[in-house]
């Protein structure tokens, strides 16, 4: 039976990885295949991994091309519609329906998705019709895994990286994919080895490194160190072509904009950056370290070691 449900968009909200992006929320709040521990939204109450009809799929359509008038009206832009609810949006078995009525609109559709039912084959078709789509990949290995995500215990681990490489193989739009890291849990040298040699082998056009930055389903998550999220970088880097930080705050991708103090935040925000990239860039704008100390002494910037390298990161719990 369809619910009935008049806020199924929102935004749009701007996004780094996605410009200004309209939010389809076709799950309703908490309707997931996991409970993750760092999740904002807290515990699920109920695990499910059936896939259910939860909107009429033409409502949603309506809704959203209401709203895609409005903004279009008013002069905003929209980048992409993306399939983002408080849930997991492929437990909507009329997810590829939805895609396909939106196609229409010529905007770009995402789809962020935890992966866990990626296994099914119309899960993958549907998957298949969106023109960008993120994958969480937080471990490859059972037990961590099972610790930080909490799956529906009739899911299976291996069919799941099964069905992301089977995924891959035939997805011809921009793959992603999103690993949050929670300190103790997955973000051992040894745990992030493993995850980037799973990736190495899909090879996404960004794979994204999160940590949770706002409160958590349980208190005793934290956030992995400076240094570990350097090294976690560094491992992935090596083995991927793009890697990201995604911390939370969504800023403006780095673009030279002459200001030296913006340009620093924004490319600390995507990656760490070497002691000596630094200097390059403050050489190149007329500027001098103290502007560095600065940002450091005000927590703007996060000073952190590797490998007896040093390096500066932006500081993901200040944003202002």
């Amino acid at each position: 039976m369809f619910k009935e449900n008049t806020n199924l968009t929102f935004g749009p909200v701007p996004s780094r990885r996605l410009g200004q992006s309209l939010g389809i929320n076709n799950i309703p709040p908490k309707v997931c295949t996991y409970s993750c521990v760092y999740c904002q939204l807290g515990r699920t109450p109920t695990l499910r991994s059936e896939r259910n009809q939860f909107y009429d799929p033409q409502n949603l359509a309506d809704e959203a091309l209401r709203k895609i008038e409005k903004l279009t009206n008013n002069g905003e832009k929209i980048d992409y519609l993306t399939f983002v609810p408080d849930g997991e949006p492929t437990l909507d078995i009329h997810l590829g329906k939805e895609i396909e009525l939106l196609r229409g609109t010529g905007i770009k559709i995402a789809v962020i998705t935890n992966s866990s039912l990626i296994w099914r084959e119309d899960v993958r078709q549907d998957l298949l019709k969106a023109d960008w789509v993120s994958l969480k990949v937080d471990s490859v290995e059972e037990q961590t895994w099972r610790t930080i995500n909490r799956p529906y215990r009739p899911l299976s681990l291996p069919d799941i990286l099964n069905g992301i490489r089977e995924f891959s193989a035939f997805f011809r739009g921009t793959l992603t994919t999103e690993t949050m890291l929670v300190q103790g849990i997955n973000d051992s040298e040894n745990q992030l080895q493993n995850t980037a040699r799973f990736l190495q082998e899909i090879q996404p056009a960004t794979a994204y490194l999160a940590v949770p930055t706002r409160p958590p389903a349980e208190k005793y998550v934290t956030l992995p160190s400076p240094a570990v999220l350097t090294a976690a970088y560094h491992i992935f880097i090596k083995k991927l072509a793009r890697v990201e930080l995604l911390t939370g705050d969504e800023g403006n991708s780095f673009t030279p904009s002459g200001n030296p103090e913006e340009d620093l935040l924004a490319i600390t925000s995507v990656h760490p950056m070497r002691e000596d990239a630094v200097a390059t860039l403050l050489n190149r704008t007329k500027s001098d370290w103290t502007l560095v100390d600065r940002l450091v002494r005000e927590e703007k910037l996060i000073k952190s070691v590797y490998h007896n390298r040093t390096f500066y990161l932006r500081n993901f719990l200040t944003k202002n």
